[in-house]
């Protein structure tokens, strides 16, 4: 995984209350491959009945081409445990979602592969939605302050910052996956690199309870 330690990025406002996992991947692109699933996020949402970009749905708007951030409503991520709905999200580009809540496995499941899920007032989040939309809407995106688009993440000091938000939101995570996500592993990756204090307790152990050393080899 890419660590992830400050993130300055275009934010792309999602409406929608309870935007399942299947929306963000159908079921019928599961059995891609990693690194594939980009071209499918929110497949239905963004493309006809020809497969051609919708003009209407924002993630093809060309203001917000090259977005890292995502900026939804309540309930993003429920439905199934598929693990490729943060693939797909990965493989876009997104590198962090604010949600007022997330489906348990999906907040979960970005942990694992490096997305920064941040939980945020609803009130909050739907103003910075509303002020984003309106601020692609009423610019060309030839003249539009990309600035103004822009939010600034830091996972050190669990802070967000942007032109459309009143003052700077602090956020909650987990010390263990914030730990991971900076240093850019998952929990298996994250134990196995403090190999050597394992075979240093380990080897102590033995000293002071040799008794259980020779239960175990049994």
């Amino acid at each position: 995984m890419t660590p992830f330690i400050t993130l300055d990025g275009i934010a792309i406002p999602i409406e929608g209350r309870n935007i399942d996992t299947d929306q963000i991947i159908p079921a019928r692109f599961l059995k891609k491959s990693r690194g594939e699933y980009g071209d499918y996020l929110f497949y239905d949402l963004r493309m006809n009945d020809q497969d051609l970009p919708r003009e209407d749905f924002i993630l093809n708007q060309q203001t917000f081409q090259g977005a890292s951030v995502l900026v939804c409503d309540e309930n993003f991520g429920c439905g199934s445990s598929r693990e490729a709905a943060v693939y797909a999200l990965v493989d876009f580009g997104i590198r962090a979602v604010l949600a007022p809540s997330f489906g348990d496995i999906f907040y979960n499941n970005c942990l694992k592969n490096g997305v920064l899920p941040i939980v945020l007032p609803r009130e909050l989040l739907g103003s910075f939605r509303q002020q984003l939309a309106q601020t692609a809407a009423s610019t060309p995106a030839a003249a539009i302050n990309f600035s103004d688009l822009k939010i600034a993440i830091d996972l050190q000091t669990c802070t967000v910052r942007a032109s459309h938000l009143p003052e700077v939101q602090h956020f909650d995570i987990d010390p263990f996956w914030q730990e991971c996500l900076i240093k850019g592993v998952d929990e298996i990756a994250l134990t196995l690199g403090y190999g050597e204090q394992i075979q240093a307790f380990e080897q102590k152990h033995k000293k002071t309870q040799p008794w259980l050393a020779s239960e175990l080899s049994k």
